[in-house]
């Protein structure tokens, strides 16, 4: 184990080329290491008194060349990570940042562990267990829901109600304690009743946050196969045929799907979500086809996986270039395949009315789906963490109340209430281990 106060480093940019690179250092010896490394006619570490940004150069050994450096400086514990802390700006070639993460380790940083500055944001107090889990959400999002959940966790969607829930629930346990303490005494601190109404408001507050979660968990939790291509290709066919039912409407006529549809289906063990979305086309015609087409765009983003259909009976039959724009895995299915005369070469060749090529349509998926890097960090590593967690608050806070009720000591009803606080530690992470704290940021990459 490393001490906290070492001073690590790490490339905090991502990696490949780009037009800027990171190196982030932090550690009470921040200042010695820059004054070893860094040169600028305006840097004096021990002049420093707030965050400032600073020009100057780094002197490489390995190649023996003046890096030109925008040196970013944070002296005091304001800093993310809680102590002394700078970030060193400079051309975002990876041979270079290795060099200038070689000098400033040559200065007297250590190579930081994975997820060791957020890790140490954590014990500082700067952010709790589930903004350090959203950080890495961030990192890993890959949709635009994802990166939005994230983003709101990180931004305090869980922990703001955490600290208040933890807040009202240490306010009502003083006020029992203090009854305790003067039980020989007349003085009632609180009253029967409002120990009751307190408890409930506690209690329904937990349960609403513990659904949250369990909702955020199961919507994350399959992969998304969505079906994109123009208007009449077949889509809402193939997805009929898919999920075995008539869920989606189907006609000849172009532009049936207005909304998308979402369907669980199981291949043979994996399971996954099928969207069927709007044809893909001009927007301008009415307000209807305007939000048709930004409903298909946002499935289309949170998509894993794209299945482009195209008609194989239209000799025209071609997808818009705006549906291949994304990065992720893709399938050309080619549809109606039983009315065209000649079967196409690339992709796979289906028809729903005999049935050919379904099968091997949902074996590609499957293995499509395989493939796929499943992440489960972030928000969704919060919510499978603290699902138990807070079932545990809740069934505390429901002994509490039919103590309370009962009239069966307030003894008992505190006793329960510190269970509850317990649990809603764990959650926040103003109660762990080791082991916990392994768990999470064992799963970050170095330099964040």
């Amino acid at each position: 184990m490393h001490s906290s106060d070492d001073c690590i480093a790490a490339i905090a940019s991502a990696a490949g080329g780009g037009a800027r690179g990171i190196v982030r250092i932090s550690g009470v010896g921040v200042a010695g290491v820059l004054r070893r490394c860094f040169v600028s006619r305006d840097f004096d570490p021990a002049l420093a008194r707030r965050a400032r940004a600073y020009l100057g150069h780094v002197r490489l050994a390995d190649p023996e060349i003046e890096l030109p450096c925008r040196l970013y400086y944070w002296p005091t514990p304001r800093s993310y990570t809680g102590q002394p802390s700078a970030e060193l700006h400079t051309i975002g070639s990876p041979p270079l940042l290795e060099s200038l993460l070689d000098t400033v380790r040559a200065a007297g940083a250590r190579l930081a562990r994975p997820g060791e500055f957020t890790l140490r944001a954590f014990l500082a107090g700067r952010i709790d267990l589930t903004q350090a889990e959203a950080v890495l959400g961030v990192i890993d999002a890959r949709s635009d829901a994802e990166l939005a959940t994230a983003l709101e966790q990180l931004a305090g969607g869980i922990a703001e109600p955490l600290r208040s829930l933890r807040s009202e629930l240490l306010d009502l346990l003083a006020d029992l304690e203090a009854g305790l303490d003067f039980v020989d005494e007349d003085i009632a601190f609180i009253a029967p009743d409002a120990l009751v109404d307190r408890l409930t408001t506690a209690r329904k507050s937990i349960g609403e946050l513990a659904a949250q979660l369990r909702e955020r968990d199961a919507s994350s939790a399959l992969p998304r196969v969505v079906l994109v291509g123009p208007p009449n290709a077949g889509k809402s066919s193939l997805f009929n045929a898919l999920v075995g039912d008539g869920q989606a409407i189907v006609a000849d006529i172009p532009g049936t799907t207005r909304d998308y549809l979402l369907a669980t289906i199981d291949l043979d063990g994996v399971r996954c979500e099928l969207c069927d979305t709007a044809g893909i086309e001009s927007s301008d015609s009415d307000d209807v086809a305007t939000s048709a087409q930004a409903q298909r765009g946002q499935a289309q983003r949170r998509a894993d996986v794209e299945l482009h259909c195209r008609d194989a009976s239209d000799a025209q039959s071609s997808l818009l270039d705006r549906a291949s724009e994304s990065d992720r895995p893709r399938l050309t299915v080619w549809t109606k395949t039983d009315l065209a005369g000649t079967l196409p070469s690339q992709g796979l060749s289906t028809s729903v009315v005999t049935g050919a090529g379904l099968d091997a349509l949902r074996a590609a998926i499957r293995t499509a789906v395989e493939r796929l890097d499943h992440h489960d960090g972030g928000p969704r590593a919060t919510a499978a963490r603290c699902r138990g967690t807070l079932d545990d608050a809740v069934a505390a806070l429901d002994r509490a109340q039919q103590l309370a009720v009962a009239s069966q000591g307030d003894e008992l009803v505190a006793a329960e209430i510190r269970a509850a606080l317990q649990s809603l530690g764990e959650v926040a992470g103003a109660v762990y281990t080791n082991d916990l704290l392994d768990r999470v940021f064992s799963r970050f990459c170095i330099g964040k």
